[in-house]
């Protein structure tokens, strides 16, 4: 029975080689695109480290009270509209009451907005994730509509510039405590998280459009100082939280795998290494590939430079990325 077997076996090797051979198959390509088939397979992402359960928590409630703050003082002051579904929130208000004679709460329109994005967010980011989000939601929206008006300054440059200013640190808050202020921001970080790719400022161009809508029926002035609110805001989000912005780091070394380990380690990324020529004194030099999130580049150089002080570090602003690239999803 054994030799059966055996002979079994060779005459199937036999077939499947000849097979190749007919039809001038290489069995290395075939091996190499059943790798890339099982890598497209595995999980290319892990679970963002986030700060504890009280922290978050109380970051998310300071960043409720900052949104809702901003809104009665600078917003309502000026008249402005502030960017995402808030914006989309008072604009429906102000049109209703104005054109209708009719009063609607913040709170109802802003939850009846949000409810596919709070969807799309629970399915495809994370559920923590999403849970957070909605109490920043859930308080923000109380908040707004219990807190009082507070007349800050007639200036509306003023209110413009710190309103966009202070609406930027409140999102940032939440970004940190792993969440978001609802709206468009869970578009944006849908996209960031899936596509690899930076939406901040498509969506500024999203709301500079909500902008023009309330420019037509209310008045020039307002949308006009709601960009500058906008412009504010989003420069403040893109100074205070990198995560979804992308660096590019070229490191030349005598030391690559030592320095490799450490962007393993502390960055969680691969790299390419590729033989170079120091030219000025005709040396062997070795050139580290790498890209990583533009929020790993202090620490991570800082790590490269004290394991070799001799490496020459060149970091690059990275626009888009097409290609398999870690990401750290939300929990």
């Amino acid at each position: 029975m054994k030799m059966i077997s055996l002979c079994t076996n060779k005459y199937t090797f036999y077939s499947i080689t000849r097979f190749f051979a007919i039809f001038r198959i290489d069995f290395s390509e075939i091996c190499f695109y059943a790798d890339v088939c099982m890598a497209k397979k595995q999980s290319v992402t892990t679970i963002i480290p986030t700060p504890p359960l009280w922290k978050r928590t109380l970051l998310v409630l300071l960043g409720a009270l900052l949104f809702a703050l901003n809104l009665n003082t600078f917003v309502h002051t000026a008249n402005l509209f502030p960017g995402g579904f808030a914006g989309v929130t008072l604009l429906i208000q102000r049109t209703a009451e104005r054109f209708f004679g009719i009063q609607i709460p913040y709170t109802v329109l802003y939850w009846a907005l949000n409810a596919f994005p709070v969807y799309i967010s629970f399915k495809y980011i994370g559920k923590k994730f999403t849970i957070f989000s909605l109490v920043m939601i859930a308080v923000s929206s109380v908040l707004t509509d219990v807190l009082p008006s507070f007349h800050a300054t007639d200036d509306v440059l003023l209110c413009s510039v710190f309103g966009g200013i202070i609406n930027g640190i409140a999102v940032t808050l939440c970004l940190r405590a792993g969440a978001t202020s609802g709206g468009t921001d869970f578009i944006a970080i849908y996209f960031a998280e899936k596509k690899g790719k930076d939406m901040w400022n498509m969506i500024f161009g999203i709301n500079c459009t909500v902008l023009g809508v309330a420019g037509l029926l209310f008045g020039w002035e307002s949308a006009l100082y709601s960009i500058i609110f906008q412009f504010a805001s989003t420069q403040v989000l893109n100074v205070l939280y990198q995560r979804y912005q992308k660096a590019t780091i070229l490191i030349i070394t005598e030391h690559p795998d030592e320095l490799y380990a450490i962007v393993n380690n502390e960055a969680s990324h691969d790299a390419t290494k590729l033989d170079a020529v120091g030219c000025y004194r005709n040396s062997k030099k070795y050139l580290l590939y790498t890209v990583v999130s533009s929020d790993q580049v202090k620490s991570l150089c800082a790590s490269l430079r004290r394991a070799d002080p001799l490496a020459f570090i060149n970091v690059l602003q990275t626009k888009e990325i097409l290609g398999r690239f870690f990401t750290r999803r939300a929990d």
